[in-house]
């Protein structure tokens, strides 16, 4: 579904891509297509990534509502609007990459996911979306 035999830092710069497309959506005015191509400016791409990319800010999307709910289910004492931007795009991303249930491993997803708030927002982002992720990683092996 989302491609085999991908390099890992490749993986990474296409959720770097995903990452900035959603934020930009996020901050609003501006369309999806707009938003990626604006994304793929900053972070070039190979032509083979493109559409692994595009499929995780589609996944991303498709699953907001859903990702919305479980984020402000998990983040006590956080409502969904007042967390930093990014880091609701960060999370929004991977919850709908899990959700998918993509070929990717869970533990491969959070910690792309970590990574990104290091590079992008702060250390103290990083500890709260792996908590996050890794409650809702746990629920999900419960329900199988």
């Amino acid at each position: 579904m989302l491609g085999k035999g991908m390099m890992p830092m490749s993986r990474r710069l296409a959720r770097e891509v995903a990452l900035r497309t959603l934020f930009q959506l996020d901050i609003g005015h501006i369309s999806q297509e707009e938003a990626f191509a604006f994304a793929l400016e900053t972070t070039p791409l190979s032509e083979s990534l493109v559409p692994f990319a595009q499929q995780l800010v589609q996944l991303a999307l498709d699953k907001q509502a859903e990702s919305d709910a479980i984020i402000s289910d998990k983040s006590v004492d956080w409502e969904l609007a007042r967390l930093p931007r990014v880091d609701r795009s960060i999370l929004r991303l991977a919850i709908g990459e899990m959700l998918a249930s993509t070929e990717t491993p869970t533990g491969v997803i959070i910690n792309e996911a970590v990574e990104l708030a290091h590079r992008y927002s702060t250390e103290e982002s990083g500890r709260f979306i792996n908590g996050l992720l890794g409650s809702v990683a746990r629920e999900q092996v419960k329900e199988q």
